[in-house]
């Protein structure tokens, strides 16, 4: 969008995006309760001390030094918190149990996480044509990234961990978890 129609045009979609999916949990999700407790779920991830949050410090940390406990912060609340809340809203709306939701959240936080660090190996190491977009931007823009603190090869044992984590999490639903295990095992295995 940004690239077709123009920043100012792809933050407008982005905006009517978020309006639209708050729309969409208010006036489709039965009962009254769940609807309220997904939109409050979606409100808290897209928010000031999630994603907008998360941005922010990312934004503030440019060519600043960090460390792993801030990086992780960050992807936390901006990619974590995304994932986090779609295995959330999932959960709530199929009437999970309070064990299920713990696992999904584990799940979700571990999915977040090693989604980032194999986005930030991608940029480092990515081919653009495969990848899709323009690699090695991360270093140019100052951007503190899992593989600047932690290097190529811990990073990449950080995200088989985080997904091997991930997955023992929704062992749980046995064979019910069979999707979330192939996106576990694409996250790893991405190459775009």
């Amino acid at each position: 969008c940004h690239k077709e129609f123009g920043e100012a045009t792809a933050i407008l979609a982005g905006d009517a995006l978020l309006a639209l999916a708050f729309e969409v949990l208010a006036g489709g999700i039965e009962p009254p309760a769940t609807a309220a407790r997904c939109t409050a779920v979606l409100a808290q991830a897209a928010g000031p001390t999630a994603l907008v949050g998360g941005q922010a410090a990312d934004l503030a940390g440019e060519f600043e030094e960090g460390d792993i406990d801030a990086l992780m912060a960050i992807h936390r609340r901006k990619t974590g918190a995304i994932f986090l809340a779609a295995l959330q809203l999932g959960g709530l709306v199929a009437g999970a149990d309070d064990e299920q939701l713990a696992a999904l959240d584990i799940y979700g936080t571990r999915l977040g996480l090693a989604f980032q660090i194999t986005d930030d190996l991608l940029d480092v190491a990515g081919d653009e044509a495969t990848v899709g977009k323009r690699v090695g931007k991360d270093a140019g823009h100052g951007k503190i990234t899992f593989p600047s603190v932690l290097g190529v090869e811990e990073s990449t044992r950080h995200a088989e961990q985080l997904i091997d984590e991930a997955l023992e999490a929704v062992a749980i639903f046995g064979e019910k978890a069979v999707n979330l295990t192939a996106l576990g095992r694409f996250v790893l295995e991405r190459n775009r």
